[in-house]
């Protein structure tokens, strides 16, 4: 055992330095995601490439393991909570309420991409696939299913180095690739039954089916409902620790044992934490979680992306080459049209549809995993799994830089204005000061302030300083506009922030006071001067 950890921790030192060199290559040099990078660097390091060399009596760096998983369980162990990592911080991010008004438009998106994906997979491998007949052929179907799988891990990191979660087109893209998965569960069920009887004979058991579709969804939205309503009470009880180190610990501890309930039921962890991370979204501490967990999930995500590199097979690669291309470019296409279109008629415009699409492209370890079932099930060989691998390997590589261009420049993806929708329940107000300096001074003092009141302040990303202010249910923001401080609430909370600032004020105005009644600063300035020389004067003269 003491071996076997002596090479984990070898294979953990050299992944991170790989991809953590990889990905700020591209992010600074080719201004690309770190997320290429990460991925190329797997694939580089991996066991079919450098990984396999051996080196003297430690053998190859990274052996390669027989199955549809070439890594060892404990390097998959560690991606996998990477994975997870990244889907909880993810949901974090994400703005509940805007999440919930596009959830609609999500499930048109993610049904459209689904249908249109499956058959355009199955229609092209009966069609250029002399030995299969028909779109009911095992082959087919599994290869259909494949085209539906959508990585939710690799547009999530996308969205997060953006900025874009919270968007429309943002949300949209998650709340999508979400029912994907639950989709693709259902399916990848449909599809094993119809295989199992194509070998065995028989009848398909809908009954079974029925049951696995049925727990999956139920699962699904029974935690996305219970945990928004008590992830308040949640985070209200841990606050009487007065540890926001504690809360974020219990809060991803929370979100592992709901990844792996969701495991349980047939769905994805990710799933699982990616809800819990949503639930806590619209909590006052959701910032202060986010912080803490990022410090941690930065070293375990690069490991996900890199391991995912790892699994690309280029052995298995070439004799299906000419069809994998085709198949790829396919499964790109089903998702753009299928993604792309339903968004047009959901209110979306041009960008924001291509947006959609370009952010519906990746693949991931679940095209992987379910071409391994149907490799360990017999319905496909290593042939059709080799275009499996051209699929994902494809989506890795052309997916990020797609994805980082279509959310290039600031316009907005939807044809509504979302920020007119509630500007009749917002109330502007505005403080001017005779210098940005004293401007920066009272934001201090106001920020201070209400952090003493048990407010918490979040830093808002933008070349425009603005800072959150929120404490539960109260929510505000403000806005530093040079010698000018803008203060904007929700109507109900008019009374109480002015009240706070009039306080701030007071406590200002105190201050100056103050310093008016000390001496004069160039008396002042002069004393420290004096006291300095005669302290120079004193060693001089204990020095002769």
């Amino acid at each position: 055992m003491s071996e076997e950890m002596m090479l984990l921790v070898m294979q953990l030192g050299v992944i991170l330095l790989a991809s953590k060199f990889m990905g700020w290559f591209f992010s600074k040099k080719l201004k690309q995601s770190k997320v290429l990078g990460e991925l190329i660097a797997g694939m580089i390091i991996g066991p079919f490439m450098l990984g396999a060399i051996p080196l003297g009596k430690l053998g190859p760096m990274f052996p390669m393991v027989s199955g549809p998983i070439p890594v060892s369980v404990e390097l998959y162990g560690f991606a996998t909570i990477g994975s997870i990592f990244l889907l909880f911080a993810s949901g974090l991010e994400t703005d509940l309420p805007t999440f919930i008004r596009f959830s609609g438009k999500a499930s048109i998106v993610g049904f459209g991409g689904v249908i249109v994906s499956f058959f355009l997979g199955a229609g092209i491998t009966v069609l250029l696939v002399p030995a299969i007949h028909s779109i009911m052929d095992p082959e087919a179907l599994f290869l259909g299913t494949i085209c539906t799988a959508t990585s939710i891990g690799i547009t999530a990191r996308i969205l997060n180095e953006k900025k874009k979660i919270s968007t429309p087109e943002g949300v949209t893209i998650l709340a999508a690739a979400v029912l994907d998965d639950v989709i693709s569960i259902i399916l990848l069920s449909i599809v094993v039954g119809i295989a199992t009887v194509e070998q065995n004979g028989g009848t398909i058991a809908w009954h079974t089916i029925g049951l696995v579709a049925g727990k999956a969804i139920g699962f699904w939205v029974l935690c996305m409902v219970v945990g928004i309503f008590i992830a308040p009470h949640i985070t209200r009880s841990l606050k009487r620790f007065n540890s926001l180190e504690l809360i974020a610990e219990i809060t991803f501890g929370l979100a592992l044992l709901l990844a792996g309930l969701s495991e349980m039921v047939g769905l994805a962890m990710i799933i699982g934490a990616y809800i819990m991370g949503l639930a806590l979204s619209q909590t006052d501490v959701s910032f202060e979680i986010s912080e803490r967990i990022n410090a941690v999930s930065d070293y375990f995500v690069s490991m996900f992306f890199a391991v995912m590199g790892m699994m690309v097979n280029f052995a298995m690669i070439k004799p299906v080459l000419g069809f994998g291309l085709i198949f790829a470019i396919v499964a790109f296409i089903g998702k753009l049209l299928g993604c792309g279109l339903p968004a047009l008629f959901a209110g979306f415009n041009i960008r924001g549809a291509f947006r959609i699409g370009a952010g519906m492209l990746p693949r991931g370890e679940v095209t992987l995993i379910v071409a391994g079932i149907g490799l360990a099930s017999g319905a496909i060989g290593e042939d059709m799994f080799g275009v499996a691998v051209v699929t994902m390997l494809l989506a890795s590589v052309a997916a990020p830089p797609m994805v980082v261009f279509a959310f290039k420049g600031g316009a907005s993806g939807y044809r509504k204005s979302l920020e007119h929708a509630e500007e009749e329940d917002i109330v502007t107000i505005e403080l001017e000061f005779p210098t940005e300096r004293a401007a920066d001074f009272v934001r201090r003092s106001i920020t201070e302030g209400f952090r003493s009141e048990g407010f918490f302040i979040k830093r808002l990303e933008g070349t425009v300083k603005v800072w959150q202010i929120r404490k539960e249910a109260t929510i505000f923001t403000i806005k530093s506009l040079e010698t000018k401080l803008e203060t904007n609430c929700k109507r109900e909370d008019e009374d109480f922030v002015r009240l706070m600032l009039s306080e701030t004020l007071v406590d200002f105005q105190g201050f100056l006071d103050g310093i008016k009644s000390m001496e004069s600063p160039d008396m002042m300035g002069a004393n420290l001067l004096i006291e300095m020389f005669a302290q120079e004067d004193a060693k001089q003269g204990k020095q002769v």
